[in-house]
């Protein structure tokens, strides 16, 4: 009997996690648009450089993401929204950086293969909007999820945590 009530209770918190990483998708996709929606509009229309416009998109996308995340997908109510906002940019601001840079050397890989430019042509300009989707989702599932999962709209006690890393424990 014990091992029946284990058991369905292992289902459902494998459904449970399912869910929530079926909802934090939705939340990412949702601030993929955004996200990309700004970047291309400043960089095809305003002709601002794509590292900048990608840079600025990201910073749309994360807004919109942080919102979604905090009420439907992790239910972090219980979490001080200062708490919440400052763990948020701390993992944001890498992913940020990752997603920026990671944009960045991959455009510029691709522009400097010859090959490349022959095949595009005109299109070679636009190369940084494939870049960007592929740097998007591995740093939107190996980054992001992860860490806003475990550390961000998690309730820590974070003066518990750094008064255990730097007390002196032999007191």
């Amino acid at each position: 009997m014990a091992d029946r009530v284990k058991t369905k209770g292992r289902r459902a918190n494998c459904r449970r996690a399912v869910w929530v990483f079926f909802k934090a998708q939705v939340s990412a996709q949702l601030a993929s648009v955004v996200d990309f929606f700004v970047t291309i509009l400043l960089a095809t229309f305003f002709h601002i450089f794509y590292l900048y416009a990608t840079f600025l998109g990201s910073v749309a996308g994360g807004v919109v993401n942080c919102f979604i995340n905090y009420r439907w997908v992790f239910h972090a109510e219980d979490c001080k929204k200062l708490h919440v906002a400052l763990k948020y940019i701390l993992v944001w601001g890498g992913s940020i950086a990752l997603n920026t840079w990671g944009t960045f050397i991959l455009t510029e890989w691709w522009t400097d293969m010859s090959w490349l430019n022959k095949v595009l042509g005109p299109y070679v300009d636009n190369v940084f909007i494939v870049a960007k989707g592929i740097v998007a989702v591995l740093v939107g599932f190996f980054w992001n999820y992860h860490l806003q999962r475990i550390f961000v709209y998690r309730n820590h006690n974070i003066k518990r945590f750094w008064r255990q890393c730097f007390v002196n424990k032999n007191r």
